[in-house]
């Protein structure tokens, strides 16, 4: 009598308010704030009536945001009512309203609301899909409770697709985000789901640190009796399977259970009295385990709590014998084949669903096109000038694209021709090298023999030396081929060479690019350019460390060396032989030498190449 006098209160004071201002926003509020505490309250009857009131209130102000209420409280009354397909689609329908008012917020927890449903029917993929795309609306607002719940859903989904490592990044990933919205409940949710996945991976020492982690957490005994509940049922629960059987795993659950029937929490009951009669199995008491299976079962029955009405219906089935254990047996047979084709059907209406409401947008999308089309014929007349302006202008576009195709064309054939002359040259130089190697150094050779065999040391030592200067002269001029042995293994070499632990070299960027797709003349210079610096660094520089970064953009190749030697003054000294030589090569392949350095605080050298020749030297950044 008491609960039907406050609604008929509060329905008449609706009703007031409705006469006074049916059109303030904080009206409106009030509406909504006091449909959602109806639903938590699980008030069906007083849901009901305020659904009716915000269509009432829709029907005079046409405000869509009502509307989009209105089928997310009709959605709330089929969750009450177990209705779960028919929660679907009305949650579907209310997200779409949402989209089309542009309330991001709304259509978060709309999706967030249809990616819970999916999962508690185990359609696991749509559940995930749906996840996803909640984020997609959430991650533009600030991070809320929404963003975390949507995360914790994502990760109680991994664990139902064996995706345990996805579970904990997204289980980390929620408590990021409750780092800022400081949520308590959903801390406290989300440590027991972590608790929960090493639970069921066997690993209860785990567990049981997150279930502690959780019981320890704010006075949560007296602010939150429900997750202690929760929590301290998991623990008893992890420290049962590890084999303690004992007085204080019993007092817990009990303690638990004196918890939930003081609450009416129907669906934790079931819970607990199948945790007893577990336990009680356990302990080959068979009547107290039947007690709490039957217990079980009714509560189970009650709330639709398919997993615990299974499982108290085994449970009988295993303490009874005759034909009452085949009565229950028979019962879990059936009840589990009724399930899995419910979940199928379910599933399938989900996806009826999405399909028809797709399929209506679809259809708006064509109406509203039709619409356009009609507008656009009537202005038509007045947009032929235009269009045949437009035309003018896009013929002139495609004659400048023209030009400008023939002008990169002319070019790349000219660079084309640069490279040749380059590869002639180095052919020039490979058998100047030859030459100098095989015939100059070797009757350097023999005239430094005939020398020493006449005792002349002296003069066998300077022949000696012009014979080492030609030989270097050889292996300078000799061109670095990249047939046998690839760019990367070249470069690899070179710094092998001079590597040591006073002259350390390092590289980065190396192993990142296909060098094949690279012209050898490119790679011939880069190497050349590498193997100058690192002469240069240890010769004059009096460096201890150089890197070398490669980088292979879109347009061009970039060659970076830092090193940390003593530096120079760029407006005093000038550049050597070997750098103007460089320099040269460079710039025939139109590319760009540029060299930073400061006494005392190393020398940047920086190289860039155009990878087909199109680019100006000017244009690089």
């Amino acid at each position: 009598m008491k609960h039907s006098f406050c609604i008929l209160l509060f329905c008449s004071s609706f009703l007031f308010s409705q006469e006074k201002d049916i059109t303030t926003t904080s009206f409106k509020k009030e509406l909504i704030e006091s449909g959602r505490k109806a639903y938590f309250s699980k008030k069906l009857f007083l849901l009901k009536t305020i659904t009716t009131q915000v269509d009432s209130l829709y029907q005079k102000t046409n405000d869509s945001i009502l509307l989009a209420k209105y089928f997310h409280f009709k959605a709330l009354q089929s969750k009450l009512t177990y209705a779960n397909d028919s929660a679907f689609y009305y949650y579907h329908r209310s997200k779409d309203i949402s989209k089309e008012i542009n309330d991001s917020m709304a259509v978060g927890r709309r999706l967030l609301s249809l990616a819970i449903l999916q999962r508690e029917a185990k359609d696991y993929l749509g559940s995930e899909i749906s996840s996803i795309e909640a984020l997609q609306y959430l991650e533009q607002i600030q991070p809320s409770i929404y963003l975390e719940r949507v995360y914790n859903n994502l990760g109680l989904v991994s664990e139902e697709l064996n995706q345990k490592k996805e579970a904990i990044d997204y289980y980390n990933k929620t408590l990021d985000i409750n780092k800022k919205t400081k949520d308590r409940l959903g801390y406290l949710f989300t440590i027991n789901n972590i608790g929960l996945l090493y639970q069921k991976q066997n690993q209860h020492q785990k567990a049981i640190s997150y279930f502690k982690k959780g019981l320890t957490f704010d006075s949560i005994r007296y602010k939150f009796p429900t997750q202690y509940a929760l929590l301290l049922e998991n623990l008893a629960s992890s420290n049962f399977l590890l084999g303690n059987h004992n007085d204080e795993v019993l007092q817990q659950y009990y303690e638990v259970l004196i918890l939930r029937i003081k609450q009416n929490n129907l669906i934790g009951l079931s819970t607990t009295h199948t945790n007893l009669a577990d336990y009680y199995k356990n302990q080959n008491q068979n009547q107290k385990a039947l007690f709490h299976s039957n217990e079980a079962l009714k509560h189970a029955k009650q709330t639709h709590n398919n997993k615990r009405w299974l499982e108290a219906l085994k449970n009988l089935s295993d303490l009874t014998t005759g034909n009452e254990s085949k009565k229950y047996l028979e019962e879990y047979i059936t009840l589990n084949d009724s399930l899995f084709q419910n979940e199928r059907r379910l599933k399938n209406q989900f996806a009826k669903i999405r399909y028809e409401t797709d399929k209506k947008e679809k259809e708006n999308t064509v109406l509203k096109t039709e619409n356009e089309k009609k507008q656009t014929e009537i202005v038509y007349h007045k947009q032929q000038k235009t269009i045949g302006w437009l035309l003018f202008v896009l013929s002139l576009l495609l004659f400048g694209v023209g030009v400008l195709f023939y002008f990169n064309r002319k070019r790349k054939l000219l660079y084309q021709a640069q490279l040749e002359r380059i590869q002639a040259r180095e052919h020039e130089r490979k058998q100047i090298a030859k030459s100098l190697h095989d015939e100059v150094a070797g009757d350097l050779r023999l005239l430094h023999r005939k020398l020493e065999k006449s005792n002349l040391v002296e003069e066998a030592k300077r022949l000696d030396a012009v014979k080492e200067n030609v030989r270097n002269l050889s292996h300078q001029l000799s061109s670095i081929s990249f047939k046998k042995v690839s760019f990367r293994d070249q470069i690899i070499n070179l710094v092998s060479d001079y590597y040591d632990l006073n002259f350390k070299i390092k590289v980065n960027g190396l192993q990142i690019y296909d060098w094949l797709a690279v012209d050898n003349s490119i790679k011939r210079l880069l190497y050349l350019s590498i193997r100058e610096s690192i002469q240069n660094c240890k010769k004059h520089a009096k460096a201890s460390k150089i890197i070398i970064n490669f980088s292979v953009r879109k347009k061009y190749v970039h060659l970076g060396i830092i090193d940390d030697g003593i530096g120079f003054d760029t407006n005093i000294n000038k550049k050597g032989i070997g750098l103007q030589n460089l320099q040269e090569r460079i710039e025939e392949l139109n590319g760009k030498l540029t060299i930073s350095s400061e006494v005392g605080k190393g020398t940047q050298t920086s190289i860039q190449i155009p990878l087909n020749g199109w680019t100006n030297k000017n244009t690089f950044s």
